[in-house]
């Protein structure tokens, strides 16, 4: 018998759904719970075990049955609500989702796709620490315009705290990427584009562990930047770009604004759609879609910028 689980994720609780048994067990999200779990895969063997995206809070059960070599998928949990509203099942509950999630993992058997390891978990929470940072000292400049005498000094003396703490994250990505090993070795290759810098190679490497292993249509897809047909019957619409993972997208933008500038064959292929009366915002994504497909090339043939092959 074929077996597919399916994972519910909450703070506290993990709740499991077996097709085509429909055995349904609800245990608690620690260590205890974790090796309950993984008893059962083991002994059932499932084909697939999709677990639900919800933060950090899925990462020990994933990572404990990464290392017991189970078939463990994480998804993005729209892709499991879109599945849901088409099966037309619209109450949610745990043990519904579960079972929803066990469905989707049968019907659609979603592909397998390397979890990160310690190492990147480490390199993401620096970025994504980063960005909070960034956000944060943003609100308090927009504050600090409009607050009244009172509270200005107040509002400077944590402006400089978040910039000093902001300079600390930098410094500890820094000699993150510094550290010999394969993640330094693929950012030396990411650093030597002009117009990617640190960040962008950071925010690559921790967001898009894919990299290096995409064709060039998925590689544009899964940062949002691949332009979709909009037609129905006579209807024929403009293309745009959809979806994708928006932080990395955010973060190649503010690089191809560099790149178009310092960068001779983003510069050119920026200017060649100009002069052929594209506007510049199509012209911009065009460019974020090309450095993405060269940095991917770059990665999987293991070769450093060289402005002739591209």
């Amino acid at each position: 018998m074929e077996y597919f689980f399916g994972i519910d994720v909450s703070k506290a609780n993990l709740d499991l759904f077996i097709v085509p048994t429909n055995k349904a067990l609800k245990t608690s999200n620690d260590e205890k719970g974790i090796e309950e779990i993984v008893r059962m895969a083991k002994e059932l063997k499932p084909l697939s075990i999709v677990v639900e995206s919800t933060g950090v809070y899925q990462n020990s059960l994933v990572s404990r049955l990464i290392k017991e070599d189970l078939p463990v998928v994480v998804m993005n949990p729209r892709r499991i609500r879109d599945f849901a509203k088409a099966k037309n099942r619209l109450a949610k509950t745990d043990k519904i989702d579960s079972e929803i999630i066990a469905l989707f993992a049968k019907e659609i058997k979603p592909e397998y796709r390397n979890f990160k390891d310690e190492t990147l978990q480490e390199l993401t929470a620096l970025i994504t620490r980063r960005d909070q940072l960034l956000s944060m000292i943003t609100a308090e400049k927009n504050r600090f315009e409009v607050s009244h005498k009172s509270v200005k000094n107040d509002i400077l003396k944590n402006i400089r705290s978040l910039e000093k703490h902001l300079r600390r994250i930098d410094e500890n990505i820094d000699n993150f990427l510094k550290k010999e090993g394969p993640l330094n070795h693929k950012s030396d290759i990411l650093n030597s584009v002009p117009g990617v810098g640190k960040i962008l190679s950071a925010t690559l490497l921790a967001f898009m562990p894919e990299l290096g292993f995409l064709n060039r249509k998925q590689c544009a897809s899964l940062i949002g930047v691949a332009p979709f047909n909009k037609e129905s019957g006579k209807y024929r619409g403009k293309q745009s770009i959809w979806g994708g993972r928006p932080f990395i997208r955010k973060i190649i933008y503010m690089a191809v604004l560099s790149g178009i500038r310092f960068n001779e064959t983003l510069s050119a292929f920026y200017n060649r759609l100009i002069l052929k009366g594209k506007p510049k915002k199509v012209a911009i994504v065009a460019c974020m879609r090309k450095l993405i497909t060269i940095l991917n090339s770059m990665i999987k043939n293991d070769r450093i910028w060289d402005a002739a092959a591209f």
